[in-house]
Order: C-alpha cells, then sequence, then structure tokens
C-alpha cells in the first residue's frame, strides 16, 4: 500500500559531523515529524541530534547495518516507518532480490514493522528528477543519488515545512577556511566530509553521489518550498525563479 502520512513540520537530520556538539537535539526532537538516514543512530547521540524518530530512509548499501543494529533502529515501540530504496534487480520477488529478502525476513520477525519501499517507477521518477535540474543523465555521468537524495524529496512530498539539520552549503567546501568535521557523526575518525565530497563529485570511473551537485539543486527547492538550513545556519543565494513556472517534483 502506498505510504499515508502528512506533518506539519519536519526535521531532516543529515548525519554530518556539522551535528557534533551542536546541542540541537532538544530543538529537532520538537518537530511533529523527524526524518533520518540510513543507520544513523540516536543512542548516545541525543543532545547533538535528537531521539525522536518518525521517519528512516534506508539505503540497500545500509541494509547489513540496520540488521546488525536492529534492537536500536527496529524498535517497533515507537512507531517509525521505514522506507528502502536499492536497485530494481535488489527488490526482486522471485527468491533473488537481496533486499526483498531481507525485508521479508525482517517482517516475519517483526511483523508491526511499518515497512515501505521505493517502487521501480519511483526510481524512474528521481532519476528524471536530477536529470531534468542538473541536465546530467544519471547513469551516463556515471551517478549514485544519495539517500540524501530521495529523503529530501520524500520530505517535500510529506511535509509543509522542513528544517535540515547538518547540511552544509554547496560552496562549503570550496572555502580555504572551511571547518573540518566527519563525514558521519557517530564516526569521529571517519574521513572527512569535505574530502568525501570532493572525491564523489569530480570522480569519473566507477559511479559516484554528485553531493555538491544534489546541494545545489537543494537550494533551489529551498527557494520554492518552505526549506530552512541549520548547524551551518544558511540561506540559499536568490535565484532569478519564476515560481509560476515551477513543475510539481513528481
Amino acid at each position: 500500500q502506498p505510504l499515508r502520512m502528512h506533518c506539519k513540520t519536519c526535521v531532516l537530520v543529515t548525519s554530518s559531523g556539522h551535528l557534533t556538539g551542536s546541542n540541537r537535539g532538544n530543538e529537532i526532537d520538537q518537530a511533529e515529524c523527524v526524518i533520518r538516514m540510513n543507520d544513523a543512530p540516536t543512542k548516545g547521540y541525543g543532545k547533538d541530534v535528537g531521539n525522536k524518530t518518525s521517519l528512516r530512509v534506508i539505503a540497500h548499501s545500509s541494509m547489513q547495518y540496520i540488521l546488525r543494529n536492529r534492537n536500536e533502529l527496529l524498535n517497533v515501540s515507537h512507531g517509525t516507518v521505514f522506507i528502502f530504496w536499492g536497485p530494481t534487480s535488489y527488490m526482486r520477488k522471485d527468491g533473488k532480490g537481496l533486499v526483498y529478502n531481507n525485508l521479508k525476513g525482517m517482517n516475519q520477525i517483526l511483523p508491526q514493522l511499518k515497512l515501505y519501499v521505493i517502487t521501480r517507477q519511483k526510481m524512474l521518477q528521481f532519476d528524471e528528477l536530477f536529470k531534468r535540474e542538473t541536465g546530467k543523465d544519471r547513469k551516463v555521468s556515471n551517478t549514485w543519488l544519495s539517500t540524501g537524495w530521495f529523503t529530501m524529496i520524500i520530505a517535500i512530498e510529506l511535509c509543509d515545512r522542513i528544517a535540515v539539520y547538518g547540511m552544509a552549503p554547496p560552496n562549503f567546501c570550496r572555502d580555504r577556511r572551511h571547518r573540518s568535521v566527519p563525514y558521519h557523526y557517530y564516526e569521529p575518525s571517519g574521513p572527512d566530509e569535505c574530502r568525501m565530497y570532493i572525491s564523489h563529485e569530480w570522480g569519473q570511473k566507477g559511479s559516484h553521489h554528485r553531493f555538491i551537485t544534489e546541494k545545489k539543486v537543494f537550494a533551489k527547492w529551498a527557494q520554492i518550498f518552505n526549506i530552512l538550513f541549520f548547524q551551518p545556519d544558511w540561506k540559499p543565494e536568490s535565484l532569478a525563479i519564476n515560481h509560476a513556472e515551477i513543475k510539481p517534483l513528481l
């Protein structure tokens, strides 16, 4: 069944190291709905990222982390909605779909879980949206859309107002004085966020996320929809947009 969910106020919490030491947890938990991504934990980090989770968008590549930490991340009593995405081959229902098989097993163990998947039709729409907004064909440019891309679109569909926490502006890494933070707040010794962004943005061999390109699109959408950015706090630069000509996202 399609997801029936609507929130007046949403907080989209990224997994960025910008959240470390922010003390924004209580502020985040005040929102009607809190959206998180992949296996980003709240336990032990609540002071900075909050404890509430209304919806979690999960990539196929994070499935094993979710299963390994299911006692924390799949807490049925919280009533969290889970949306999974992955390549069509991973969602096959003929016994060969890796993600589908895992979801089926999870549903048998925890039948109360609210599990949803992004359909093939939606995946194609998200690809087309990327091409429309950037002028680049996802496959031709060897691009993997990020979980953040899917999550932002889902948030726009479900929420009247969105506050994004932990997302730096598109030009952040170009400033030589930029603050160095880990890619994940829960992996303080992990890779540097800007190094990760730049290596993916300009990578040619293999498939890469285009994090900076996606952020440029988000900055544009923020001027069309009701989206604000915090930690770091920033406002998108003014763009010449004819609101009357903006087509629906999907």
